[in-house]
């Protein structure tokens, strides 16, 4: 992670949309030591529970073995890419991508054995006879997500995975969502207008109005916004929610408030340059705006929280 921090950091210094990641190993160290107690929890199930079966054992084990050749490979290629190319994207990315199925499968590999398990390395027979014995022999393959080392994985896959939101996108990647977002901006705009009987004419990503013509850019498209309103949910997620649902629905719902936002804010500057002319929407108050989109999104996933840790039961009498 070290590593891929130092690899990342120079995007974090050139790109704006970027400059989040700078919180990114803040972030991280956080979220592992709130869930310290939970960790060392999770650790003494491992060491609790009863030998798993045997295709539990070989399913896991053959996932893990993939996972981390994948992430060597991965690793070692956008290493050796950045050594003779220098810094890139695709380099970034690989090396990215390679560390984290490297650590998640570490920590699974490093899980302690199960107190069975550790005794039938010099009693097979009794392991056997332990396991045989174990309620645990009929898991169903539902299951698995239920098996200690897996548990113990879980609460690691956030500050693993977030490090693919602070790596850029690859060039290819990052143009075409910069271009499907862009184009539904200007499209919806348009519409808007147009509805409210305002003079305007779409001619590609420019917007003729009658005081002048306002391009949106690419920056306009909401990519910047979309990156870190999906860090903003997935940091939330992983501190406040407790169900990988309610995590997942909170990063949904921050990508849904991240267009949205940035959507009024197109509606809000090609008013603005309507009445006041294309010149008035340049300076403070664009970048005001860009920044106002970003504390809307922040506002309502913090509103959201409360919603998804809001438990309905039946009333119990007293």
């Amino acid at each position: 992670m070290a590593f891929v921090a130092w690899d990342q950091s120079h995007w974090w210094l050139i790109k704006e949309d970027y400059a989040f990641g700078w919180l990114v190993p803040v972030f991280v160290l956080y979220v592992v030591f709130d869930r310290w107690p939970r960790i060392l929890k999770a650790l003494d199930a491992c060491r609790d529970a009863a030998p798993a079966p045997r295709w539990v054992r070989i399913a896991l084990g053959g996932a893990v073995a993939l996972c981390l050749i994948w992430g060597v490979l991965w690793f070692l290629l956008g290493s050796f890419y950045r050594a003779g190319a220098g810094t890139s994207q695709p380099g970034t990315a690989a090396i990215t991508m390679g560390m984290a199925a490297i650590v998640l499968a570490l920590v699974f590999l490093n899980a302690p054995p199960s107190a069975d398990a550790a005794a039938g390395e010099s009693g097979p027979d009794t392991a056997r006879a332990g396991a045989d014995a174990s309620p645990r022999s009929a898991i169903p393959l539902g299951a698995l997500w239920r098996e200690p080392r897996v548990q113990l994985t879980a609460l690691f896959l956030f500050p693993v995975l977030v490090w693919g939101i602070s790596a850029p996108l690859v060039s290819a990647i990052e143009s075409q969502v910069s271009l499907f977002l862009l184009r539904r901006v200007v499209t919806v705009v348009f519409f808007v207008f147009e509805i409210l009987g305002l003079p305007i004419e779409q001619q590609g990503n420019v917007l003729v109005l009658p005081k002048g013509s306002v391009g949106v850019a690419d920056a306009c498209s909401g990519i910047r916004s979309l990156t870190a309103c999906l860090f903003a949910g997935s940091f939330l997620g992983a501190v406040f929610l407790d169900r990988l649902w309610k995590k997942i629905g909170l990063v949904v719902a921050a990508m849904g408030f991240a267009f949205l936002t940035n959507l009024l804010r197109s509606l809000f500057l090609t008013g603005w340059a309507y009445h006041y002319g294309p010149d008035a929407i340049t300076g403070t108050v664009h970048d005001a705006a860009g920044y106002a989109v970003l504390g809307l999104t922040c506002a309502g996933l913090l509103c959201l929280i409360p919603l998804f840790n809001l438990k309905i039961g039946p009333a119990v009498s007293q």
